[in-house]
């Protein structure tokens, strides 16, 4: 198991980050020195990557952009509005956020038409990625204006950095898990059955029951757990997901803030066929499903095995469509027996 031993210090409470002691000039010069005389073309969207909890992440390019522009469209304009006094900088503010989104984009393109420069920032990391950004980008290329990308701070790809997945290739980002009910559940299934490098988002109000739901479908499954990133507080741990909920409840800090979580990717002998399922699993289904009632088949597969229930679950449900099939029993519709895993 890695990540921090012994309890985490206690989290003090959350104050209004003070004005940094920042010569704006020296900045702006250096800002542009770095950016080597490269041209930023008027009437263009620049999509500014910002820091995901410490100040001193924001490149240079993104604070010579930010003081270029005419104006900057923003998730939060009290956010944006307290990075720019941070850089020295006073531009003006355009509200865009999952709300208004396809409205406000409106005027941006608007904006670009005239020959302005405007740049887009969420409260933190690179828009559009689980950030609003995306339609504004789709609304202003279909105008036939440009996009730049000023890259910066992701905290789905620091998480990835510091996972150390030495089975990855590639991965996939799934964003946060829905809220509640049935599709949460189909979601969580379907994540903790997918062999490759997985990453998510999570609330801390809802990283107790999402460790809780990864160490029952998955328990096998490493994971790496990611708290506050870049901030003070920053906790990186990797262990099994049955490891996970003793670990959070070990001391209640661990489940203040905000998550990233890395499923690694499967071994190779876990994906060893085209359903998913380990030969071991896929050797003892068979004769489970002969004997047992579908559910408890998959309950002791699943145990025996140790690969994902909810992936024994899907292939059970094959094998006993295929059977009824081969017998000809005409009934194309489910199994009889659907009690779920």
């Amino acid at each position: 198991m890695l990540g921090l031993d012994g309890p985490s210090p206690p989290n003090p409470p959350r104050e209004r980050p003070q004005p940094l002691n920042i010569v704006s000039p020296l900045l702006q010069q250096a800002a542009a020195a770095a950016t080597g005389g490269q041209h930023h073309p008027a009437g263009s969207l620049y999509v500014v990557a910002t820091p995901i909890g410490n100040l001193a992440d924001i490149t240079l390019r993104a604070v010579f952009v930010l003081g270029l522009v005419d104006a900057v469209a923003c998730e939060d304009t009290r956010i944006t509005g307290q990075l720019l006094r941070h850089l020295g900088l006073d531009k003006p503010l355009i509200a865009l956020h999952q709300h208004n989104e396809q409205a406000a984009a409106r005027g941006v393109v608007e904006r670009l038409a005239l020959g302005q420069r405007v740049a887009y920032a969420s409260d933190a990391g690179t828009p559009a990625i689980s950030d609003p950004g995306a339609l504004l980008v789709a609304a202003v290329a279909a105008a036939g204006h440009r996009v730049l990308p000023i890259p910066g701070a992701s905290s789905a790809v620091a998480a990835l950095s510091a996972a150390g997945d030495t089975l990855a290739q590639g991965f996939t980002f799934i964003g946060f898990a829905p809220a509640k009910g049935a599709e949460r559940r189909g979601w969580l299934q379907a994540a903790a059955a997918a062999p490759g490098c997985q990453v998510m988002f999570e609330a801390p109000h809802r990283i107790e029951a999402l460790v809780t739901s990864l160490a029952e479908a998955a328990p096998q499954r490493r994971i790496t757990l990611c708290r506050e990133l870049t901030k003070q507080f920053e906790t990186i741990a990797t262990m099994a997901a049955a490891a996970l909920p003793a670990w959070l409840a070990a001391d209640a800090n661990r489940a203040r803030g905000e998550f990233v979580l890395v499923l690694h990717a499967l071994p190779a002998a876990v994906v060893a066929d085209d359903h998913g399922l380990p030969p071991e699993a896929e050797r003892l289904l068979g004769p489970l499903l002969r004997e047992l009632p579908l559910k408890q088949a998959v309950a002791l597969a699943a145990e025996l095995s140790g690969a994902p229930r909810n992936a024994i679950y899907q292939r059970a449900l094959a094998l006993r469509r295929a059977a009824e099939a081969s017998a000809g029993d005409g009934d194309d519709g489910e199994p009889q027996d659907t009690d779920s895993a």
